[in-house]
């Protein structure tokens, strides 16, 4: 079955009940049991529920996985997987992450004494150089938010294995349509689905995907005691939005890849990030492990902080707002909003400069989102 297909129908079949094409939204706490221990599948919603079960088994498959579990942000499903470390554990991870990643690790799980090593994932020998005997866990997030480095998931992965080391793959930006960490070795997939999974703007949700069922047990233990799980409805959009992913993902892909040519030539652009564009210099990587380049765009504005906001201001489609992935273009100032938790000396060791602007770029004509960038650049 293609991607497609499966999108639209994996895990979710006619109700039974009723006949109804559309998966019910099944808006309920608990489940009447027949007799003690004997129900029909469900006892309690922070356990389990239909709707999201019909959500995990779409994303398992869309994936190439065996489990999926669904959760109510992409933090909650991150710190769901590190919840299966213990103290003294050591995680291997890039310097160049997403911010709220960054603030997880600094604020709540160093604290737990989880021990951290950033390192600069371009450099395949500085990451094999950052594994210590009490590494449990590397942690991958390609393309980067929010300069799109790419990192070499199978290589990676494949030293991992070697050395009993759980790979975890962010592949929110890349989306399984684009890219499918799974085939690539990696252990466990994560995702924000608040962004292109749902691609609304309308929810915040994560998901995990594992191969593994021991694995999968872990996390769904966590799930389970924790319970920060998303909501019927919740679930229910981000089946409604998971059906149109392929087709939105082409159209931001083209668009993306025609705004990244138009900044590459604008005298007010310093510097464009695309993984897309042949000079890119993770370009080769991407080619080998996505099909894809993804939607994002990242540049360096001439100027700084004022020139910015003088961009921003301009704007009539592009909106200033934080997240991506939705139909709709917004434009970010990293610096002061995704990655506000990083030291200033991290923010510009990684590129995330004062200058430095993160397009979203939506599903909008591309005149109209040309044009809207044109005047604001002008």
């Amino acid at each position: 079955m293609k991607f497609e297909t499966k999108a639209i129908w994996v895990g979710q079949a006619a109700d039974q009940a009723t006949g109804a094409t559309i998966v019910p939204i099944y808006q309920t706490s608990t489940f009447t049991q027949e007799e003690v221990n004997k129900n029909k599948g469900y006892e309690y919603s922070r356990v389990d529920n239909p709707t999201r079960s019909a959500l995990d088994e779409c994303l398992a498959s869309l994936e190439e996985g065996k489990h999926g579990l669904t959760f109510s942000s992409g933090l909650a499903a991150e710190h769901a997987i590190f919840s299966i470390l213990r103290p003294g554990d050591h995680v291997v991870v890039p310097e160049d992450m997403y911010g709220g990643t960054y603030r997880l690790i600094k604020q709540i799980l160093e604290p737990f004494n989880i021990r951290f090593t950033f390192t600069d994932f371009t450099d395949l020998h500085a990451v094999k150089e950052a594994f210590q005997p009490s590494t449990r866990m590397v942690w991958i997030e390609t393309p980067t938010n929010p300069v799109l480095k790419i990192f070499d998931i199978a290589a990676i992965a494949d030293y991992s294995r070697k050395k009993n080391v759980i790979s975890v793959v962010d592949n929110t930006f890349a989306t399984p349509y684009f890219q499918k960490p799974l085939l690539l070795g990696a252990d466990i997939v994560v995702h924000s689905t608040t962004k292109y999974i749902n691609g609304h703007s309308d929810l915040i949700g994560g998901a995990v995907i594992v191969n593994d069922t021991e694995l999968y047990g872990k996390i769904k233990l966590v799930q389970k005691s924790v319970g920060a799980v998303p909501s019927p409805f919740d679930s229910w959009l981000t089946l409604r939005g998971v059906k149109t992913l392929a087709i939105r993902m082409r159209q931001h892909e083209e668009n993306a890849m025609k705004i990244a040519t138009y900044l590459k030539q604008h005298h007010n652009a310093l510097e464009t990030y695309f993984p897309g564009l042949e000079d890119h210099p993770g370009h080769a990587i991407a080619k080998k492990q996505m099909t894809g380049f993804g939607g994002v765009v990242s540049f360096q504005i001439k100027g700084g902080i004022a020139e910015a906001n003088a961009f921003f201001r301009k704007l009539k489609v592009f909106q200033l707002a934080d997240s991506l992935g939705g139909v709709e273009s917004l434009a970010n100032y990293s610096a002061l909003m995704t990655h506000e938790a990083f030291p200033p000396a991290l923010r510009k060791k990684i590129g995330v400069t004062e200058n430095l602007i993160r397009l979203s770029v939506g599903i909008e004509h591309i005149d109209d989102l040309l044009s809207d960038l044109k005047e604001a650049l002008s």
